[in-house]
């Protein structure tokens, strides 16, 4: 399997930062996923929000922003009849979303967090839709398995975003697509289209969302800070805003500068 070089050569303060802090968001995702047993967050990213309202039920409406990310990816092609595979499935709202709404044929989520996992398991139970354990890079499915894969927030903290890339094409039918939206830094951003031109996929589009979710994190602020002094410990309530990306952290600040752009894409296998 062909790797590709992950990083430029002289790393920038930000990228070390990024590099130290990411066992500290392992933690995070693991304390969330042991001590939320009820459910209150099935969703872990930014959100989107633009002048159109999507409908959802009632029981969805709490989670419209971080619903309308999954919809606004995930609905850029028809998922009706097709096999979904979702990497990085997180606490899984996203492909209980995509289940209920979307009506595709199947649709498989797997994470690398056995307590997310464990949750999904225990709290999904619709027809079609399967959760389990496994690696981004080293996916636990067998060769032309799908017809999309999506990939929501995940892949910036992927230790090689190259040998991903690989196992998505592995995975995917030919003619399958490649669903796929996350946050880079500034200087980040050119070496991701290398990666994604230099891979076996074929890129079909890329759109700039970051105003989207800037306006998404301002409509969600308070929902997000209420659940944040509600369920967290007030030693780690500091770091937990940062991860939820409330108005006064660093993230935030970083959308509104540009300094970070969240990026969508649809990629091809042909």
């Amino acid at each position: 399997m062909k790797l590709m070089k992950e990083y430029p050569a002289n790393k920038s303060l930000r990228t070390k930062r990024a590099e130290f802090l990411n066992p500290l968001w392992k933690i995070l995702y693991w304390y969330i996923s042991h001590m939320d047993s009820k459910g209150e967050v099935t969703f872990l990213n930014y959100g989107y929000a633009d002048n159109k309202k999507l409908e959802l039920q009632k029981n969805d409406e709490k989670n419209r922003y971080p619903i309308q990310l999954y919809h606004h990816v995930a609905n850029s092609i028809p998922l009706k009849g097709l096999d979904v595979l979702e990497v990085g499935c997180g606490r899984g709202g996203g492909a209980s979303y995509i289940a209920r709404y979307l009506t595709p044929n199947s649709i498989k989520g797997f994470d690398i967090c056995r307590k997310a996992i464990d949750f999904c398991n225990r709290y999904y139970s619709l027809k079609g839709l399967s959760f389990c354990y496994g690696n981004a890079l080293d996916a636990p499915y067998t060769n032309n398995n799908f017809d999309v894969v999506i990939n929501v927030e995940s892949s910036h903290r992927y230790a090689n975003m190259g040998r991903f890339l690989d196992e998505v094409y592995r995975v995917l039918k030919p003619g399958g697509y490649f669903l796929f939206a996350d946050l880079r830094d500034r200087e980040s951003i050119k070496f991701l289209r290398k990666q994604l031109n230099s891979s076996k996929l074929k890129v079909v589009k890329e759109e700039i969302i970051t105003e989207h979710v800037l306006k998404a994190l301002d409509l969600d602020h308070e929902r997000r800070v209420e659940l944040i002094n509600r369920l967290a410990p007030k030693v780690f309530r500091a770091f937990t805003r940062e991860f939820a990306g409330t108005k006064e952290t660093r993230l935030y600040k970083s959308f509104l500068t540009r300094e970070k752009e969240y990026l969508h894409y649809i990629l091809k296998k042909d």
